[in-house]
């Protein structure tokens, strides 16, 4: 599946782009679309790169509930990219896949546990504007995580929330992983 952007994509070149295609393929099958678009602009390219790398060293977090987070972000903010890439990273981690499917109905869905829900709250209280983050979540999360994953959780909602909207601004949609997932349909974009 493939979206009209609103920027034009273009295919990486060169022996980085030779590279990037080849890593791309190997992890998700095919070249992503964001790659496609920031293309444009290599530093651009390469400062999404590096975020990217090293939110993956972060480990003080657990997985699964920075994994749910961001896709809470995702159907909030309306990025069906990140939605995609959410389930595909929870079905390679082996999380569990019928609370990926949930996320997007998360408040109404009875899969996920009170910390999994207070994750997902915190990940919706800071995505709105203004955020809506108040003390006694916070003071929850800080109990059950810990300040260190706290901060953790906190900076990857932050940077998950550059990605999902610059993803849905430049009109990058979903490249089919939720759809031949089953995962739960995107909410309306206004």
């Amino acid at each position: 599946m493939s979206s009209n952007t609103r920027i034009p994509k273009t295919k990486p070149t060169g022996i980085l782009g030779a590279t990037v295609t080849l890593a791309s393929r190997r992890m998700v099958g095919d070249v992503p679309e964001p790659l496609e678009v920031v293309w444009h602009n290599r530093k651009v390219t390469m400062f999404s790169l590096r975020m990217a790398r090293s939110l993956q060293k972060w480990d003080t977090c657990d997985e699964s509930l920075k994994s749910y987070a961001h896709m809470a972000v995702a159907s909030l903010v309306g990025c069906g990219f990140c939605l995609d890439l959410g389930y595909f990273k929870a079905h390679n981690d082996g999380l569990d896949l019928h609370k990926a499917r949930e996320v997007p109905s998360w408040r109404t869905s009875q899969a996920f546990d009170p910390l999994e829900r207070d994750v997902l709250e915190y990940a919706e209280a800071m995505t709105v504007t203004p955020p809506t983050v108040t003390d006694e979540l916070s003071a929850r999360l800080v109990k059950a995580l810990g300040p260190s994953a706290m901060v953790e959780l906190t900076m990857f909602i932050a940077l998950v929330n550059t990605m999902t909207r610059s993803n849905a601004a430049m009109g990058i949609g979903s490249q089919g992983y939720a759809d031949a997932c089953g995962l739960a349909p995107m909410p309306a974009r206004a």
